[in-house]
């Protein structure tokens, strides 16, 4: 086969549009924004970050590690966003292949036969094979904007993935919490019970020996069923919490019942966390990095609608071979090519590209705005869980000491009652007290684990790093 060689008046053509193709790209060229952050946490001192990727780990609970396992192996949630990210991927390939030559191959073979009537009737076969090749170059560099936004997208992508992380591990964790907290104050419940069935069968016996009147009965049967209704709603708190739990691991609602039935403690809190200073919290929290990706990506898109106002150059070029017989096709006289060169553009379009970037321009502004949104929300969700956790403690402090003097209280009134030193009001008043500060404690228990749940999510504690193919 002889070499094809390109006419001496294409090839400036050519080499014109090769240099056109190494131009700068339209639109502006993308910076992070800079932010002021402050330099330390309010009422906390700059200190080193600690590593926080499994802080559950430091709740010392093994069901709540099982948990967390089984989450991020199975989670519905984090299966969708790993779906998107491959869809990321793929989409920042197809943007780089846009660079590429597109080259297509064909062949043919026919046989046809003309009429008696309007010519001779011969029989002709004709044979083909070709190859067909066509590159735009990126002139304006709307090709190098649109993977310079696709990449930024991809990587967006990669931070929502790591966000979905920190949100599911941190709602295991705060469902798991509650789960144990219903069981605490339900455990309460059932002890007041039996407590002032005791207050009842007390006054009941003082009534039939004609040391009390009826009423004193009544009020404390009355006090007893109150306690008796708080048990169906704690029960329902539980299940719904454990259904929740087994909704995040991807589960039938009721498979983790016998994993979750059996009554355990509350996971212990740690009594201080370095929190680090802000910057780094920052840096760490994946949906600030996926709003910062996002606002590139738009940044980007607008030299795409810039570029599209500007002429498009088409290079095409095509290797023939025809022949009358299968074994004419390897002969130098079967070869033919062509190459063109073309370029176009919209004189007239009443607008519509020139409005389709400044519709790019307000989006970028919308993406910008809601980077400094997402960071500000991020320095606030910290500040408010740094507050959350330091006044549960002192509420969780101050409801214990109160719980031990009102258990003592409770004690005393009922063996003064029994020996008929006080009236029953005093007994009701104090099983009252009782029943609600053990209620209350065991909701500020709940409440200070849940908060430091709130502040590992804010510092953007739960995913790590993992290497892509």
């Amino acid at each position: 086969m002889n070499p094809v060689v390109l006419p001496s008046t294409r090839l400036p053509v050519l080499a014109l549009m090769l240099a056109l193709g190494g131009c700068a790209a339209l639109g502006p060229a993308y910076q992070a924004p800079d932010l002021p952050v402050p330099a330390v946490w309010s009422g906390t001192a700059a200190q080193p970050a600690e590593d926080i990727a499994e802080w559950w780990k430091r709740l010392h609970d093994p069901v709540l590690d099982q948990l967390v396992a089984q989450a991020l192996a199975a989670s519905p949630d984090l299966k969708i966003a790993q779906a998107r990210l491959r869809e990321a991927r793929a989409r920042r390939a197809l943007a780089g292949a846009e660079t590429s030559p597109s080259v297509t191959a064909s062949a043919s073979a026919s046989r046809s036969k003309s009429s008696r009537n309007t010519s001779s009737g011969a029989t002709r076969d004709l044979f083909s094979a070709g190859f067909d090749a066509s590159w735009e170059p990126d002139v304006f560099g709307a090709i190098r904007r649109g993977v310079e936004a696709a990449e930024a997208d991809l990587q967006a992508s990669g931070a929502n993935l790591d966000n979905t992380r920190v949100s599911l591990v941190a709602e295991v964790a705060r469902n798991y919490v509650e789960l144990r907290g219903a069981q605490a104050r339900l455990g309460i419940a059932r002890a007041n019970l039996a407590s002032q069935s005791e207050t009842l069968q007390l006054t009941d016996w003082r009534a039939q020996a004609g040391l009390s009147g009826s009423l004193e009965v009544e009020q404390a049967r009355t006090n007893r069923e109150q306690t008796r209704a708080q048990i169906p709603s704690l029960e329902t708190s539980l299940a719904q919490a454990e259904h929740q739990i087994a909704l995040l691991l991807g589960q039938a609602p009721a498979s983790l019942h016998a994993q979750l039935a059996p009554v355990a403690a509350l996971p212990q809190v740690a009594d201080a966390l370095a929190v680090g200073i802000p910057a780094d919290t920052l840096r760490r929290r994946p949906d600030v990095r996926a709003a910062e990706r996002k606002l590139a990506a738009e940044t980007a898109r607008i030299g795409v609608a810039e570029a599209a106002r500007y002429p498009n150059f088409q290079l095409s070029g095509s290797i023939g071979l025809d022949a009358l017989n299968a074994g004419g096709l390897f002969s130098g006289a079967a070869l033919g090519h062509s190459l063109l060169a073309s370029v176009a553009g919209t004189l007239f379009d009443g607008g519509r590209l020139r409005q389709r970037v400044a519709i790019q321009n307000a989006v970028q502004e919308q993406a910008l705005a809601n980077y400094e949104n997402t960071l500000l929300t991020a320095l606030r969700e910290v500040e408010d869980a740094l507050v959350a956790l330091a006044n549960s403690r002192q509420r969780q402090d101050a409801l214990g000491s109160a719980a031990t003097a009102a258990r003592n209280a409770a004690l005393l009134a009922r063996q003064r009652y029994g020996s008929g030193l006080i009236d029953f009001l005093t007994v009701l008043d104090s099983e009252r007290s009782l029943r609600s500060v053990e209620d209350n404690l065991a909701s500020a228990d709940t409440a200070r684990v849940t908060a430091l749940i709130q502040l590992y999510k804010a510092l953007g504690g739960g995913w790590q790093r993992e290497v892509q193919p």
